[in-house]
């Protein structure tokens, strides 16, 4: 039992060094550079023993944190990793995105794909302006990935109410729209206020983990052996 509260709470100190540190909040920002990536490599670790009822999803789920990890690594430097970054997150959501096809068919049912359509095009018409002209299509591409990652992890949730796999759906559907909201706030923060929105790293990084540890625990547990599992 003890076991089962370690990495949990191991993820809640680090994450919390991280934000602090990176946050100008009374730590230096060195532990920043080693807790944030930390943070992410210590959910991959809960992450690991889970899913073995769906290795597919869970193994596509484990991608989608190592590349989540890179863009992690990139963004330590939010001007000359913006790029770099980007592009490891665009393949972190299509990670999750094949993931969650395996519990649900792609685009059904297709309302929450029209939702976040709408949601990410209000946000891209506010900040389309500041957008420098060269990032504009990666930008692009990258909404329209994280949306559709968001909508595929709502969509398996709603086609799956009333089933066994109800609980661990909504785990997801809430991490696709944590993850959401905290690419919103990166990307308010950079092309709206320019780096100075306040509490932009609480915000983001809190909001991001916490999506990530959605996704963890939209993966079944291990049981001990000879037991069964329950969401």
């Amino acid at each position: 039992m003890r076991s089962n509260f370690l990495l949990p709470l191991l993820i809640l100190v680090s994450a919390a060094i991280a934000i602090a540190s990176l946050g100008g909040l009374g730590l230096s920002p060195d532990l920043g550079f080693a807790a944030k990536p930390l943070t992410t490599v210590l959910i991959l670790l809960w992450a690991w023993p889970r899913g073995a009822d769906s290795p597919k999803a869970a193994r596509w789920l484990r991608w989608g944190l190592v590349f989540s990890l890179g863009g992690d690594v990139a963004l330590l430097w939010p001007e000359a990793g913006f790029l770099p970054g980007l592009v490891s997150f665009l393949i972190a959501h299509l990670c999750y995105i094949v993931g969650y096809c395996q519990r649900s068919r792609f685009g059904r049912p297709w309302w929450p794909f029209l939702l976040y359509a709408l949601v990410a095009a209000a946000v891209l018409h506010k900040l389309w302006p500041g957008i420098p002209g060269d990032l504009r299509i990666p930008v692009l591409v990258y909404v329209g990935c994280l949306a559709s990652m968001a909508s595929q992890a709502w969509a398996w949730w709603r086609s799956s109410l009333g089933g066994p796999d109800e609980a661990l759906a909504r785990r997801a559907a809430w991490g696709g729209t944590l993850f959401l909201f905290s690419d919103a706030m990166i990307a308010i923060n950079k092309f709206a206020f320019l780096g100075q929105l306040p509490h932009a790293t609480l915000l983001i990084l809190s909001t991001y983990w916490l999506a990530q540890c959605c996704f963890v625990a939209s993966l079944r547990p291990a049981a001990p052996e000879g037991t069964a599992t329950a969401p």
